[in-house]
């Protein structure tokens, strides 16, 4: 199954003149990166504090789209404009799950949401982005499989808080979502593990 992370070239394609514009006025990647958290927890709060508010879930997508953007924005002013560094790698990786948990994490605030499944599922986007990461300390390259990857898991909630938004009643369904979602984040974790080992062409390697 492929992942919503396919489209990211055709996105950066779309983006890069902003981008450009952006590094012309000075704002850095991890400028960028800082907002995107920042803004993230506004949001997360706010839907956790009031999740019977309609308005707050039709938020998500919207948002969620333009955390898209920001992660596209600041990756390529610092591949593309000669801003990388180890302190905006932390950020960026601690970053996304930072935010991931604090926009997911809310939808536990819903009637018929049983807690461990959003839970659980924010468990797995966490332990899923550290494979990714593992793979390429071991060797590979960064792997950003799907099929419920950074990008994947921004778009299943963000139907979900669309659904809301627009009026849906929280109930069963919502169970039967994020146990789905969870099922595929346990995939996508096999998935980047035996993937990222196989790109290394070797056993894995031994605990220290």
């Amino acid at each position: 199954m492929s992942s919503v992370y396919a489209l990211k070239p055709r996105f950066q394609a779309w983006l890069r003149p902003a981008v450009a514009r952006l590094a012309a006025a000075g704002i850095t990647a991890n400028q960028v990166t800082l907002a995107a958290a920042g803004a993230s927890m506004l949001l997360g709060v706010a839907l956790y504090a009031a999740p019977n508010v309609p308005a707050l879930w039709l938020l998500l997508p919207l948002f969620l789209f333009v955390r898209m953007a920001l992660n596209a924005i600041d990756g390529m002013l610092a591949r593309e404009h000669g801003q990388q560094s180890a302190l905006g790698a932390c950020l960026n990786e601690l970053g996304d799950v930072f935010a991931d948990a604090l926009l997911y994490l809310p939808f536990a605030r819903l009637p018929a949401c049983p807690t461990r499944w959003v839970v659980a599922f924010v468990l797995l986007a966490v332990i899923c982005e550290m494979a990714g990461v593992l793979m390429q300390t071991l060797g590979a390259s960064r792997r950003y499989d799907g099929p419920m990857g950074k990008s994947d898991r921004a778009v299943a909630c963000g139907a979900l808080g669309l659904a809301l938004g627009l009026g849906a009643t929280p109930g069963p369904w919502l169970e039967v979502a994020f146990v789905i979602f969870s099922a595929l984040g346990l995939w996508t974790l096999v998935r980047r593990v035996t993937r990222g080992l196989a790109e290394r062409g070797a056993a894995p390697a031994g605990r220290a």
